[in-house]
């Protein structure tokens, strides 16, 4: 949890905000240039990615996906991006037959993840059990593995081969969660100008 000294809604907002823009400096623009790139590449190639995460991270999968796949529907070969949050009925099966740990990996399987598709995986804290097993299991299949991280991150930043990390205290997760959807915007609409000037 984020605290600042002010106890007025409007100075608590200056602070907040002053925050996410400190955040924002921080961030590794050569990460999120590969990427980026990573993103073209799977576009160029046909190959899938897949978007994992749990409780705000799950939605910010869902969002993801979204963008990438309906934002590009325009074009000739738009982006195959797929969330493995959104179907309630394979998520409570398989924590129901297999447990919770198991919702991603086994998605994954049942999808055929194969080589050099695309896992991004985010996670605030990065060390979600079920989001670490289906890391390992995409990096097994020598698939391309992109972390979106917070805290410190985590086991999760170490295992991807790609992170983008935001660098905040424990528990911070609003934060987190702010600069992870600001990442998809700033994705996208990067994506869809390059498609327009190369028109």
């Amino acid at each position: 949890m984020i605290f600042f000294e002010s106890t007025s809604p409007i100075g608590f907002a200056k602070n907040y905000l002053h925050y996410l823009k400190v955040l924002l400096d921080t961030l590794e623009l050569e990460a999120i240039e590969k990427f980026i790139k990573i993103l073209f590449e799977s576009q160029k190639n046909g190959h899938r990615i897949f978007f994992i995460g749990n409780g705000g991270s799950a939605a910010t999968a869902s969002h993801f996906s979204n963008d990438l796949s309906i934002g590009t529907r325009c074009l000739e070969n738009p982006f195959k991006a797929i969330s493995l949050t959104d179907n309630n009925a394979i998520i409570t099966a398989i924590s129901n037959d297999f447990g919770y740990n198991e919702i991603f990996i086994q998605q994954l399987k049942a999808q055929g993840f194969s080589k050099n598709e695309v896992l991004v995986s985010i996670s605030a804290s990065g060390n979600s059990e079920n989001v670490l097993k289906a890391v390992e299991y995409a990096t097994e299949k020598d698939g391309i593995t992109i972390g979106l991280t917070g805290f410190d991150g985590g086991l999760l930043k170490k295992k991807c081969q790609l992170s983008i990390h935001v660098d905040t205290n424990k528990g911070e997760y609003g934060p987190v969660e702010d600069i992870h959807m600001i990442l998809d915007h700033l994705i996208h609409a990067y994506l869809l100008n390059s498609i327009h000037l190369k028109r």
